[in-house]
C-alpha cells in the first residue's frame, strides 16, 4: 500500500446545517464535523508530509473554486489547498467551518475541483491513495442527469479516487435508521446521490449515513504499519568455508505498541520590544510553532564545575570534553581509559547463524523474551528460497526449532533467536523470538504443590498445606462457571462465540491518549470526555455470568473455609492510643513467652534499644513508666551519636529516632519528640555532643523526614505543618551563623 495520500473533504455549509434534528442538541453541522475533525485531527498526529488534505465547501457565500467563468459551481469555495496538514492550518480552518447565509449550491458540482485538485497533486503514474469524503444534508437542489453521473464515475475510476458519501439523517437499513416525515427534496438527492455511488462501483465508493460514522468514532483505530527490514544478509548453517548459506531478509511481525510521548515547551512571553520569536525557528519534532504562536521549545543546557580552591567559589567550569567516566565501585569512582573501555567491549561482525536444534517438546514457552520477527528468502532469488525452503520443511518433519546467533550490525550485541517453521500454501517462513542469555533468567526455587516433604525426607500428599479432593472439585466447577469461551452470542442470540476475544480487546492507555490528544487539539478549551465504554468493555466480568457462578463461588468459599480478616482495631488505654497485639496462627505467644514481666523491666537497654523501649510502651500500665521510657530513648540517641567514631553510630541513631517518634504519635505525645528534637538539635548546632556533628541534623534528620511532628501528622501536636517547615529550613541559618562565628574566632586568635 502506497503510503501517500491526497484526501479531500467536500462539506455542506448551508443555513440549514445549523439547525438540530432527530433530538440531537447540536447542530447538523458541528455533529457532521464531530468525524471530520477527527480525521483530520488523525492526518495532523502523524506529521506525515505525504499525506495531503483539501477542503472545500458547499452552500458558502462566496465562489471561489478555479471555475467561476462556468455554470453550475456557485456557492462553492476551496476552504484549503491539497497540501500537508498541521495544527496551525487545522486551527485555521476552524475559523472557515461555520454556516453560511446561502441555501443554494451543488454537492455533486464540488467533486469537479475535487477531482483536478487531486490530479493537480496526485496524479495518476504515482502511487498516492485518493479518497473523496462528502458529507452534506441533502437539502440543495442538485443538477444532475444520468450523463453527468456516467462521466463523474468514470472520471472517479479513471484517476482511482475513492468516494465515500454521508449523509446526515440519510436512510441506512444496514445501521438500522429511517428518518419519517423527510421532504421530498431530501429524498430525491438521496436516490440521486445512491445512483452515483452504484456508478462507481462498490469497490471505490460508499454511501451512508454519517450517525454511523459517528458512533464508530470511540473504536479505536489499529495502526498499519510499513514492513521493517531488520537484517539483510546471509543465514549459515555450520562453521565451515563451505556451509550452507542462504540470502535472507528479516522483517518485524510484531512490534510493541507505545502511546505518543509529550514534548516540554514553554510559553512565549513578549517583554516590551523584546520578544521570544527567535525561538520561532528552533523546532521540535511533533510541536507547532506558528507565527504568533503559544508556545516555543525548550533548549537545555549543562554546565559542569570541579572543586578549585582557586576559583570562584571554590568551583571551576569545564567542557565536555575534558570529563573522563568513572564507574562506582562502593563510595569511590574509578576510572576507566577509552582504550582500556575498548578492551571489555565484544567486537562482533554482522551475521546471522544457526548454533543449534531443540525439540519442540522441549521448548520451555516462558523463555519467549520480546517482540517476534519473520525471515523469508531474498526476493527475485530462487535458489535462496529453495534452499530455505528445504530447511523450513526439515524443521517441520522433525518437529524442531533452530536457535541462531544474530547480530544485525557491526559492532552491535548479539541476540539469540528461536526459529520457528511456518508452512502455508503460497507462504513459507522462519518466525524468530528472542531468547534470554543466563543472566536474564532468574531461578526461584519454590515448594511442589502436589506434595510435602518433610524434615527426614518422607513425601505426604495429604496435608493441611495441600488442598482436599473435595477442595479441588470445589474449584473445578467453579472454572468450569466462569467459563468465557463460548459465552459471547452469536447472530441466532446463542452462546457460541469466545467472550473477549483477542481481536476484541484493546489497549487503553494506548487508545485513551490518543483519543484525548486528538480531542485537546480540535477542542482547546473543552474538558476531556470520558473513557469510551470500548475500552474498558471487558474490565469486570459480564454480570449474568457472575450471578450464575455464584453458587459455585459460595461452595468453593465454604469448602476452602476462606474467613474473613478483621481490620487492626485501635483501643484506648488511659487516654492513650493502644496496638492491638496480633495473635499467632499456633496460639502460642513466643513474644510474650520471652517478654520480661512489666514490673521487672524499667529500662531501655541500650544494647537492645528498639525492642526494649516498645516492650516498655507496650506493655507497662505505670505512667511514671510511659513517661520515662522516652526519656531514656532519647539519652540512648544522644549517646550514640556522642559517642560515634565520625557517622559510625549515625544509622543506628536514626533507626531509634525513627521508632521514638512513631511512637509518640501513637501514644498521642507529640510534644514530648517535639521538645526533645528541639534540644537535640541545639546540642548537635553547638558542639555539645562531642564536636561538630551537624552533618547528622541534615543528613539524618531532614533527610528521612524525621522532624517535628506537625498537626497534620498528630490532632495533639501544637507545631503548625509551616511552623515544622520553618524550623527544619532554620538550620541552615544556624549553620551559617557558625560558621560567621567560627571565622571570627580563628580571625581573633591569628591577630593576637
Amino acid at each position: 500500500m502506497a503510503d501517500k495520500e491526497a484526501v479531500v473533504y467536500i462539506v455542506d455549509l448551508g443555513s440549514s446545517m445549523a439547525d438540530c434534528h432527530n433530538g440531537r442538541i447540536e447542530s447538523d453541522l458541528d455533529f457532521s464535523m464531530r468525524w471530520i475533525w477527527d480525521k483530520i485531527s488523525t492526518t495532523v498526529a502523524a506529521a506525515r508530509k505525504t499525506w495531503n488534505v483539501g477542503v472545500i465547501g458547499v452552500r458558502t457565500n462566496e465562489t471561489n473554486t478555479g471555475l467561476e467563468d462556468e455554470d453550475g459551481y456557485d456557492n462553492i469555495a476551496i476552504l484549503q489547498e491539497l497540501q500537508p496538514m498541521d495544527l496551525a492550518k487545522m486551527r485555521y480552518l476552524q475559523t472557515k467551518i461555520k454556516p453560511s447565509d446561502s441555501d443554494t449550491g451543488d454537492c455533486v458540482s464540488a467533486l469537479i475541483p475535487a477531482i483536478q485538485m487531486i490530479e493537480k497533486v496526485a496524479p495518476a503514474r504515482l502511487k498516492f491513495n485518493r479518497k473523496i469524503f462528502m458529507v452534506t444534508s441533502g437539502e440543495a437542489p442538485l443538477d444532475l442527469d444520468p450523463d453527468d453521473i456516467s462521466s463523474i464515475a468514470e472520471k472517479l475510476q479513471d484517476n482511482k479516487i475513492q468516494l465515500t458519501i454521508l449523509g446526515v439523517d440519510f436512510d441506512d437499513a444496514e445501521y438500522g435508521f429511517k428518518e419519517e416525515d423527510k421532504t421530498e427534496q431530501k429524498a430525491t438527492n438521496e436516490r440521486l446521490l445512491k445512483s452515483l455511488v452504484d456508478a462507481v462501483g462498490e469497490d471505490l465508493a460508499t454511501f451512508g449515513t454519517i450517525a454511523e460514522a459517528v458512533d464508530e468514532l470511540d473504536m479505536p483505530r489499529l495502526k498499519q504499519n510499513k514492513p521493517y527490514k531488520t537484517y539483510d544478509g546471509d543465514l549459515v548453517l555450520g562453521e565451515h568455508a563451505e556451509s550452507m548459506r542462504i540470502h535472507v531478509e528479516r522483517y518485524f511481525k510484531t512490534k510493541r505498541a507505545a502511546p505518543p510521548t509529550a514534548s516540554n515547551v514553554v510559553l512565549k512571553v513578549n517583554h516590551g520590544s523584546q520578544s521570544t520569536e527567535a525561538l520561532d525557528g528552533e523546532g521540535m519534532e511533533g510541536v507547532e510553532y506558528e507565527k504568533g504562536g503559544e508556545f516555543a521549545a525548550v533548549k537545555n543546557a549543562r554546565t559542569y564545575k570541579v572543586n578549585d580552591p582557586d576559583g570562584p567559589g571554590g568551583k571551576r567550569d569545564v567542557d565536555f570534553e575534558d570529563l573522563a567516566k568513572g564507574y562506582a565501585y562502593g563510595q569511590t569512582a574509578v576510572h576507566i581509559s577509552e582504550s582500556e573501555f575498548n578492551i571489555t567491549k565484544l567486537e562482533t561482525t554482522k551475521g546471522f547463524s544457526i548454533i543449534g536444534f531443540i525439540q519442540q517438546d522441549k521448548f520451555e514457552p516462558f523463555l519467549k523474551f520480546g517482540e517476534s520477527c519473520v525471515t523469508v528468502a531474498q526476493k527475485n532469488s530462487d535458489a535462496d528460497a529453495l534452499k530455505l525452503s528445504s530447511l523450513i520443511h526439515s524443521l517441520h518433519e522433525n518437529e524442531s526449532y533452530a536457535l541462531a546467533r544474530l547480530v544485525k550490525k557491526d559492532g552491535n550485541n548479539p541476540e539469540l533467536v528461536l526459529l520457528a517453521p511456518h508452512i502455508d500454501v503460497d507462504f513459507e517462513c522462519l518466525y524468530d523470538i528472542p531468547m534470554p542469555f543466563a543472566e536474564d533468567v532468574r531461578q526461584y526455587p519454590f515448594p511442589p504443590l502436589d506434595k510435602v516433604v518433610t524434615v527426614q525426607n518422607n513425601v505426604l500428599t495429604k496435608h493441611r498445606f495441600l488442598p482436599s479432593e473435595d477442595l479441588l472439585e470445589a474449584m473445578d466447577e467453579y472454572v468450569d462457571a466462569m467459563d468465557i469461551s463460548t459465552y459471547a452470542l452469536d447472530d441466532e442470540g446463542e452462546r457460541t462465540l469466545e467472550y473477549a476475544a483477542v481481536d476484541d480487546t484493546f489497549s487503553p492507555p494506548l487508545h485513551r491518549v490518543n483519543q484525548v490528544v486528538r480531542h485537546r487539539a480540535i477542542h482547546a478549551d473543552k474538558p476531556v470526555p470520558p473513557m469510551p465504554p470500548i475500552l474498558v468493555k471487558y474490565r469486570i466480568p459480564d454480570h449474568d455470568l457472575v450471578e450464575k457462578a455464584k453458587s459455585k463461588l459460595d461452595d468453593l468459599i465454604a469448602t476452602a473455609e476462606v474467613k474473613k480478616v478483621e481490620t487492626k482495631a485501635k483501643g484506648k488505654r488511659g487516654g492513650k492510643q493502644e496496638p492491638k497485639a496480633r495473635k499467632p496462627l499456633s496460639g502460642l505467644d513466643v513474644d510474650a513467652l520471652l517478654r520480661e514481666p512489666a514490673n521487672k523491666r524499667t529500662k531501655v537497654d541500650p544494647d537492645n534499644a528498639i525492642p526494649s523501649f516498645k516492650q516498655l510502651m507496650e506493655s507497662s500500665d505505670n505512667d511514671d513508666v510511659l513517661q520515662e521510657a522516652p526519656k531514656q530513648m532519647g539519652a540512648v540517641i544522644r549517646d550514640l551519636v556522642s559517642e560515634s567514631f565520625g557517622d559510625l553510630n549515625f544509622d543506628r541513631a536514626t533507626e531509634n529516632l525513627g521508632v521514638l517518634r512513631e511512637y509518640m504519635i501513637l501514644f498521642e505525645e507529640p510534644q514530648r519528640y517535639n521538645d526533645f528534637l528541639k534540644d537535640f538539635k541545639k546540642r548537635l548546632f553547638t558542639g555539645a555532643l562531642g564536636g561538630d556533628r551537624r552533618e547528622f541534623w541534615f543528613n539524618n534528620v531532614r533527610k528521612p523526614k524525621l522532624g517535628l511532628i506537625d498537626t497534620t501528622e498528630s490532632e495533639f501536636s501544637k507545631v503548625t505543618t509551616e511552623e515544622a517547615a520553618e524550623a527544619s529550613t532554620r538550620t541552615w541559618c544556624i549553620s551559617g551563623l557558625l560558621f560567621h562565628a567560627n571565622i571570627l574566632q580563628f580571625l581573633k586568635s591569628n591577630l593576637k
